[in-house]
């Protein structure tokens, strides 16, 4: 059986529903695809000078989870480019979708005014700003882009899924991406962006909403067993 580790970057809270939702989720992907995953969990504030690759080389995968503002934003973003760089299947998942869009908007796009407007109100380019709902425990529909490896993940072109923001990547910066390698992948009916993808990336997915709460169900999804899968792949 092939053994693989994911970090888990973020701050564990028991308290949170998806900290307690991930490590199940995991485990029902892995045994689905017949593989064995630990899990470790990796503060943020632990990131802050350490090198990445000190940190993060013995693993398989990187999961940014929710539960934003983090300990250190800085150390989500190292871990984030990390993933990015070195490609390694990442997940993120509200918050951790995130700090995907920031790190890219700073450090590939060269946006060094890119910030969050939940940790800097009068950010001069907030990129994540508040939603004009906040969505609590709410589902929605999300319409995937036909050519989306999401879409390719779930075997469909729409699903119905749940969050816990009050805050999302803003429509109007979307054009600042384009013809870059970070594309929108999902939209809410609105139009509003809810997914993101890297081409050119064995997996890198971002999402607004939070596909682990699935797990508490009972359910394997679709989008974390592509996960544990291209984790589990041999090269990467």
């Amino acid at each position: 059986m092939t053994n693989i580790r994911i970090a888990l970057i973020g701050d564990f809270n028991a308290a949170v529903t998806a900290h307690q939702a991930i490590p199940v989720a995991i485990g029902l992907a892995a045994t689905a695809n017949g593989v064995d995953a630990s899990i470790e969990w990796i503060h943020t504030s632990t990131l802050v000078t350490a090198v990445p690759q000190t940190v993060l080389g013995g693993f398989d995968a990187i999961w940014c989870v929710p539960a934003s503002p983090y300990a250190s934003m800085s150390g989500a973003l190292g871990a984030i480019g990390y993933a990015r760089e070195n490609g390694i299947p990442f997940l993120g998942t509200c918050g951790g979708y995130q700090h995907a869009v920031l790190e890219f908007a700073r450090n590939v796009l060269g946006l060094a005014d890119a910030d969050n407007a939940e940790v800097n109100p009068g950010a001069a380019l907030p990129l994540i700003a508040p939603l004009v709902c906040a969505l609590i425990d709410q589902g929605g529909d999300i319409e995937f882009g036909d050519q989306s490896r999401i879409a390719q993940y779930y075997g469909r072109t729409s699903a119905t899924e749940t969050y816990r923001c009050s805050y999302g990547f803003a429509r109007q910066y979307v054009p600042l991406f384009a013809d870059s390698d970070m594309v929108v992948s999902a939209w809410d009916g609105d139009g509003d962006p809810r997914a993101v993808e890297l081409r050119n990336h064995p997996f890198f997915i971002g999402t607004a909403f939070q596909p682990e709460r699935s797990a508490l169900k009972g359910d394997t999804h679709p989008l974390i067993s592509a996960f544990v899968t291209a984790a589990a792949q041999p090269e990467k």
